[in-house]
C-alpha cells in the first residue's frame, strides 16, 4: 500500500513538474520605462493572464520605440513593442528580417510636437527659424520629415538639436529649445511637472495635421512564431484582457505601473495612461472594429505618406509588415 501511495505521489508531482515545465517563456521587450500605458501588460502578467494561456512571461523596459525591433529580430525578445512606421523602414533596409507587427495598439500615434506658446509656438509653421529638440531614436522625431511635407515648413529653416530623453522637457521648460518631438502623453505630462502651466503648451498631434500613420504595435519574431503560433496567440489574448481590464478601470490598472516604478506618482502616471486611452488607443475605430487589426488600406497609405521624405530601397508591402494571423475573432478584441 505504502508503494502504491509512493507511486501516485511521485506521477503526481512528475505530472505537475511537467506542467508547469510546460510553459513557454516569453521575453517582452516594451519600448519605454514603466508608465502608465505599460499597464495593460504588467496588470495582465500580476492577474495571471499570461499563466492562464500556458505562458512565463517577463516584461522589460525599453530606452525608446525603436529599440524593440532589433531586440525581436535578432531574437533576444520574441515579442515586443515598437513603432510600425520605423518597423516599416527596418524591414525596406533588411527585407529578410524576421520580424512582423502582429497587433496593432496605437490606432492614433501619440507622435506630437509640442512648443510653448509662450515662445511663440503654436502652430506647425512658427517652428520655422525656431530650435527642435529631438533624441536620434525618438518615434515622433522618425516621422519629423512627414510633418514637415506635409505642413510645407521650411525644414531648413529649424535647427535641430540632438537631445537625450531625460532632458528633453526640462530644455524646453528652461527655454533652451522652443518645441520637442515627443509622445503626447508623455511629454505634455512631463512639462507640466517641470513647471510648465498647461495653458502654455501647444500639442500638435501629428494626426491632427496631415500624418496619416499608425503608432505602436506588438511584434514578434517569425521564426519564434512559426515553432510556437499557440503561444503567440496566447499572448495576444492575454493582453486583450489586460487592456480590458485597463480600459474599465484605469486608476486600479495604474497601480501595477507603481509596483514596477517605485518613483512613478499616481496622480501623474494615471493621466498619462487616460490620455493614451482616449486619443491612441479606445479610437472609433477601434470601438466598431475592437483592438489589434489595421486598415490595410490605411496601411499601404502610410507606407506611401513615408515614402514622402524617404527613399525605399526595398518597398515593403502590407503583407510584408502586418498579420493578422495570431488575433482572435472580433467579438473576443472589443473593449468600451
Amino acid at each position: 500500500m505504502k508503494k502504491l501511495i509512493t507511486l501516485i505521489t511521485t506521477t503526481a508531482l512528475t505530472l505537475i513538474s511537467i506542467a508547469v515545465s510546460a510553459d513557454t517563456k516569453i521575453k517582452f521587450a516594451l519600448d519605454w520605462k514603466f508608465e502608465g500605458p505599460s499597464a495593460p501588460y504588467l496588470l495582465a502578467l500580476e492577474k495571471g493572464y499570461y499563466k492562464e494561456q500556458g505562458l512565463d512571461v517577463t516584461i522589460d523596459s525599453g530606452s525608446g520605440s525603436l529599440d524593440a525591433i532589433p531586440r525581436v529580430a535578432s531574437g533576444t525578445y520574441p515579442i515586443g513593442f515598437a513603432d510600425i512606421n520605423a518597423l516599416i523602414k527596418f524591414i525596406d533596409k533588411d527585407p529578410d528580417s524576421p520580424v512582423k507587427a502582429i497587433f496593432m495598439t496605437y490606432d492614433a500615434p501619440p507622435f506630437a510636437v509640442l512648443g510653448r506658446k509662450s515662445l511663440g509656438v503654436t502652430s506647425p509653421k512658427d517652428l520655422e527659424g525656431k530650435t527642435l529638440g529631438a533624441p536620434a531614436a525618438d518615434g515622433a522625431y522618425a516621422n519629423w520629415p512627414v510633418f514637415v511635407a506635409e505642413n510645407s515648413i521650411q525644414a531648413e529653416s529649424v535647427t535641430i538639436e540632438n537631445v537625450g530623453f531625460p532632458v528633453r522637457e526640462p530644455m524646453l521648460a528652461q527655454g533652451k529649445v522652443d518645441a520637442i518631438t515627443g509622445y503626447s502623453f508623455s511629454s505634455f505630462i512631463n512639462l507640466k511637472s517641470k513647471g510648465v502651466e498647461a495653458d502654455d503648451i501647444s500639442v500638435m498631434l501629428m494626426t491632427d495635421f496631415g500624418v496619416e500613420l499608425y503608432g505602436n504595435t506588438i511584434i514578434v519574431n517569425e521564426a519564434f512564431a512559426k515553432e510556437n503560433p499557440d503561444a503567440v496567440k496566447g499572448f495576444i489574448t492575454a493582453t486583450i484582457k489586460g487592456w480590458r481590464d485597463t480600459v474599465a478601470d484605469p486608476a486600479a490598472a495604474v497601480e501595477y505601473v507603481l509596483k514596477r516604478n517605485q518613483i512613478a506618482r499616481k496622480t501623474v502616471e494615471l493621466e498619462r495612461l487616460e490620455m493614451a486611452l482616449a486619443d491612441n488607443v479606445v479610437t472609433d475605430f477601434v470601438k466598431t472594429n475592437g483592438m489589434g487589426d489595421i486598415d490595410s488600406a490605411r496601411l499601404a497609405k502610410a507606407i506611401e505618406q513615408l515614402g514622402l521624405t524617404y527613399e525605399f530601397e526595398n518597398k515593403p508591402s502590407v503583407s510584408d509588415i502586418f498579420s493578422d494571423q495570431f488575433l482572435p475573432e472580433k467579438a473576443a478584441r472589443m473593449v468600451q
